[in-house]
């Protein structure tokens, strides 16, 4: 079985390993990752978060136990053993209620936390940071207490509480990327994190959980990173050095980055570095899924097939009729939200792909080219990464071989090597 714990210790004594942590719900993303997590064997995170994954069903229409089903049914097809996964669930708290008054926010925040454990998860993030209900927004012992309660109810629910690991942290960067153009992110300073830190210890303290402290094994911070719609803003390690010498006098403790999209590799390894163990990272992986089925759905339109998927039209519809998933995050004229729709870092367009309309547009591309082999000159078109005599390759094939440019370049960036 994986020891993060022994994982973090070689991370603080200064060796380059860390975690990525793939957070997607998109059924041919987590295809992809387990289908090299078979052929690697590297340990692998899969995480969901509270918007996707809750009691209500979030947006996938799944319950934690559900996700887990789901995810041990395809980690059995592609040959990948559950003790080689990691199950996360990401921002659990009261956020998918935070419209509710507080106390009816944090109810339906701690029976999300013992579902999620129940099911299994193991990796979980206590997220209390958002205001609730029109409240002002809360302060750092507020945000303590609150994590607290929800690990309260972990340690319960948990079939072996032993196994569970905790991330802590209130300087969370906005869930799929910035809204709008800042000129620079700051970064969280060290009074902020050693606030996080002592609010954090006294309340697990007030309530018994000595235990659970000990299984903090990471803090959410702002070392400088995100992306906005255009824009991607790299780690500038001198900008975060007084930072991350900080994580050195909190013993077992290292750094959780999020929003890590879209930074080079070289970055994401100088993060690893920087004590920022976890790596999370999702719209980069539909963003890639994207690329590669628009970059199919121009193949099959030059194939000419007798019932056209029309893939692009339809989503470009459905979006159109169902703009509540972009419309608040796009500005500008016509033609820049258009753009900005298809092809912005923040990726609103990963929230269509379980559409009816557009999972069968999909489905019926696939069938298309699957029905005569496709022809290598024609691939490379589109394709510029497949050396010239490499073997015949499926359209499921190249999807997967394209979302893995991202999955495998976070596993390097964290010391793994195939």
């Amino acid at each position: 079985m994986l020891d993060i714990h022994s994982m973090i210790e070689a991370n603080r004594s200064g060796k380059p390993v860390g975690l990525p942590c793939f957070c997607t719900a998109n059924e041919h993303v987590i295809g992809s990752i387990l289908g090299f997590a078979a052929r690697s064997g590297f340990p692998t995170v899969i995480e969901a978060t509270c918007n996707q994954v809750n009691q209500d069903g979030g947006y996938t229409g799944m319950q934690p136990a559900d996700f887990m089903r789901w995810i041990e049914r395809m980690a059995g097809e592609a040959g990948v053993p559950m003790e080689q996964l990691v199950l996360g669930g990401d921002h659990l708290g009261p956020n998918a209620w935070r419209r509710e008054p507080v106390e009816t926010a944090m109810e339906k925040a701690r029976e999300l936390v013992k579902l999620y454990v129940e099911a299994g998860f193991t990796k979980i993030h206590l997220d209390a940071s958002m205001a609730c209900g029109g409240e002002p927004n809360p302060s750092f012992t507020q945000i303590a207490e609150r994590a607290a309660d929800l690990c309260a109810v972990a340690e319960k629910y948990a079939p072996d509480p032993e196994a569970l690991i905790y991330i802590i942290g209130t300087e969370v960067p906005i869930p799929g990327g910035e809204t709008e153009e800042p000129d620079a992110l700051d970064v969280t300073s060290v009074p902020r994190f050693q606030d996080t830190i002592d609010t954090h210890r006294a309340a697990f303290e007030a309530r018994g959980l000595a235990r659970a402290w000990s299984r903090i094994v990471s803090v959410v911070t702002q070392p400088g990173v995100d992306f906005s719609h255009t824009s991607i803003f790299r780690f500038v390690p001198e900008a975060a050095a007084p930072l991350c010498r900080a994580i050195e006098d909190a013993p077992g403790l290292t750094f959780e980055a999020h929003s890590t999209d879209y930074q080079p590799t070289e970055a994401l390894r100088e993060l690893v570095e920087n004590h920022f163990f976890f790596l999370k990272v999702g719209p980069e992986l539909t963003f890639r899924f994207r690329e590669a089925v628009y970059a199919l759905a121009e193949v099959e339109t030059l194939l000419s097939p007798a019932k056209p998927s029309r893939l692009a039209e339809t989503v470009a519809a459905v979006m159109a009729a169902k703009p509540g998933d972009w419309q608040d995050y796009y500005a500008g004229d016509d033609a820049r939200i258009e753009l900005l729709k298809r092809f912005s870092y923040s990726d609103r367009i990963r929230y269509y792909w379980n559409d009816a309309e557009v999972a069968a547009a999909l489905t019926q591309m696939m069938a298309n080219l699957s029905e005569q082999p496709l022809a290598e000159t024609l691939l490379s078109q589109f394709f510029f990464g497949r050396d010239f005599g490499a073997p015949p390759a499926s359209a499921q094939t190249l999807i997967a071989e394209h979302i893995e440019r991202a999955v495998k370049r976070y596993f390097t960036a964290c010391g793994f090597e195939e």
